[in-house]
């Protein structure tokens, strides 16, 4: 597939770092308004701390120009993403694999646990970040009746998000993200939505679907080890 956003301007100024912390919070000022009672998981606004660990994640590791591949979740959830702004990536791991302290409770979250053990198997951190960028389909997460809440969850909600997450993608390609291969977390509803949309508009060559980090996590734990070595395989293969 022929992709419609590969870039024949000059790139963007300043690194991929610097590009992406603007890029999240232009993101903040295009933001739909909800209703059905769903609310915005805006850390990045609401949580000073959030700004400050956000950014000191992304100097350590993308302070260069790219290009990355796009590893792409749902939507983020309160106690992973929505507390750091680093996609399954909880207080306690940003802490203990990234050496980034904060004040925020370090309890375990479920996708983070399995993000990291893959990330260790594949190599580490630093290893990992130079390759990809883990990111969602819709950057920010939502919360309905206290509980997290999926951007496919209900049909109007979907269709409300469809012009940002297209600016996302966009935005991301232009900023150094790499378009030959995209993979996707979640093999059911995230894949069926983010193929349909790439086929549409030509953002990736190739949408590679996961298994979800949670999905495994919850049912299929006994499996963990053999998800990671899936996971590092489809990466070898699209290498």
């Amino acid at each position: 597939m022929e992709n419609n956003f590969i870039q024949k301007k000059k790139a963007p100024d300043g690194t991929l770092a610097e590009r992406l912390d603007r890029h999240f919070y232009n993101l903040m000022e295009k933001l739909p308004k909800l209703d059905d009672g769903v609310e915005w998981l805006l850390p990045l606004k609401e949580l000073p701390e959030t700004a400050k660990i956000s950014r000191l994640f992304l100097q350590k590791y993308y302070s260069d120009q790219g290009p990355r591949t796009l590893i792409l979740g749902i939507n983020p959830g309160r106690f992973g993403a929505g507390l750091t702004n680093v996609a399954f990536t909880d207080p306690y791991y940003l802490e203990t694999e990234c050496g980034i302290e904060s004040s925020f409770p370090k309890k375990k979250e479920l996708s983070a646990i399995f993000i990291w053990q893959m990330i260790n198997a594949f190599g580490g951190a630093e290893k990992f970040n130079r390759r990809f960028f883990i990111n969602s389909v819709v950057p920010f997460g939502f919360v309905k009746d206290g509980k997290n809440y999926n951007y496919y969850d209900d049909k109007k909600l979907q269709s409300t998000m469809e012009p940002l997450i297209k600016y996302h993608f966009e935005k991301l390609l232009e900023l150094g993200m790499g378009n030959k291969v995209c993979f996707c977390l979640g093999q059911g509803k995230n894949f069926k939505y983010l193929s349909k949309l790439n086929k549409k508009e030509g953002y990736f060559e190739k949408v590679v679907p996961l298994a979800h980090p949670r999905f495994i996590m919850q049912y299929r734990r006994k499996k963990v080890g053999e998800y990671v070595e899936g996971y590092l395989e489809a990466f070898l293969n699209e290498n």
